[in-house]
């Protein structure tokens, strides 16, 4: 199994919005970066991903599971975008904010420290982990 951190404006959609979406499940679309594409596309059924709010939260919310791999946007007209399906897995029982993330030793080197506009990034398990664990969730 490979850990994600996967991020959203809760205006456009939020952990509530995920949870009451039909079984919990909704399509992870939107993703219009190169490199963030690439990351959708590695991901493998069963993968489990941090749920960030973006912009004014800032904080990992849940846990999400990929329940489809990457498939084509059908409202990419380039072709080139695409999306996994993912369904809520659970919330976290506190909110881990990004400012506890960087006061974490641990986690200085993870992508959402290095490349903070990243929308869909990589998390080494251990750093996955100790998320949970600062979110009492596990």
């Amino acid at each position: 199994m490979n850990y994600w951190l996967i991020k959203s404006e809760p205006g456009a959609w939020s952990w509530d919005d995920q949870m009451a979406s039909p079984k919990k499940t909704t399509n992870w679309d939107g993703v219009r970066n190169a490199q963030a594409t690439n990351n959708l596309k590695a991901m493998k059924k069963g993968d489990r991903c941090l749920f960030y709010h973006s912009v004014s939260a800032k904080s990992v919310v849940g846990i999400v599971e990929v329940v489809k791999t990457f498939y084509l946007d059908e409202r990419d007209e380039t072709g080139r975008f695409g999306q996994v399906d993912i369904k809520a897995v659970k919330p976290f029982k506190q909110p881990v904010t990004l400012a506890e993330i960087k006061a974490e030793k641990s986690l200085q080197d993870i992508a959402l420290i290095r490349q903070s506009r990243l929308s869909v990034m990589p998390l080494p398990a251990a750093a996955y982990k100790k998320i949970c664990q600062m979110g009492k969730t596990s």
